[in-house]
């Protein structure tokens, strides 16, 4: 069994603990945008290589982020006490992940809103929490797919590039990180760089 100890004395993720722990995240004031949080989920997997949880959002008429990969999270809810409580209480919605049994919260980034015009206006706070053994996963009708993928592959730089993805009813070019079948764009891929920019 992977102990938080194990996973949290990983080079790349003290690394990474060591960055988030010397810095302060930078917090939007926008009192007119939704609130919302994600949890960056990192354990360690095969020959302890960490790893980063995704998942696919299931799709639904009339949601925008209707199938893309993200991170778990939602908006804040009233009965939730802070960003991360909201971020903690949509992962064990959504994955049946508990990260108050399982994980340990390591670090903020930095607040991000959406640049797409035609969507709500949204701002999101990542957190980043590491995972020892969890209980077995539980998905919700909002999750379709999800998935672990090791650091290795996210800091190869050959799979980062363009992709054409549809966004607020209109196609767009952008960057994003290519795995398999699937795409990381947009915010989740704005997240993703942001935390892999503290890795090196």
């Amino acid at each position: 069994m992977t102990s938080l100890d194990a996973v949290r004395s990983e080079p790349r993720v003290a690394k990474l603990g060591a960055e988030l722990g010397s810095r302060s995240a930078v917090e939007v004031d926008n009192p007119s945008a939704q609130r919302a949080a994600v949890a960056i989920l990192v354990r360690l997997g095969d020959g302890d290589e960490p790893e980063v949880f995704f998942i696919r959002r299931a799709t639904f008429e009339g949601d925008p982020w209707s199938g893309q990969i993200a991170f778990p999270g939602g908006r804040e809810e009233n009965q939730d006490d802070t960003l991360a409580a909201t971020a903690m209480r949509e992962t064990l919605e959504e994955t049946g992940i508990d990260l108050g049994e399982c994980g340990e919260l390591i670090g903020v980034l930095d607040d991000l809103h959406s640049q797409i015009v035609r969507l709500p206006s949204i701002v999101v706070r990542p957190f980043v929490f590491l995972v020892a053994r969890c209980a077995d996963l539980v998905l919700s009708s909002e999750v379709a797919d999800c998935f672990w993928v090791p650091m290795t592959a996210l800091l190869d730089r050959s799979m980062w590039r363009n992709a054409t993805v549809r966004a607020g009813g209109r196609e767009v070019s952008t960057v994003a990180f290519h795995h398999r079948d699937f795409v990381v764009w947009g915010m989740t891929e704005r997240i993703l760089s942001g935390m892999l920019a503290l890795v090196g």
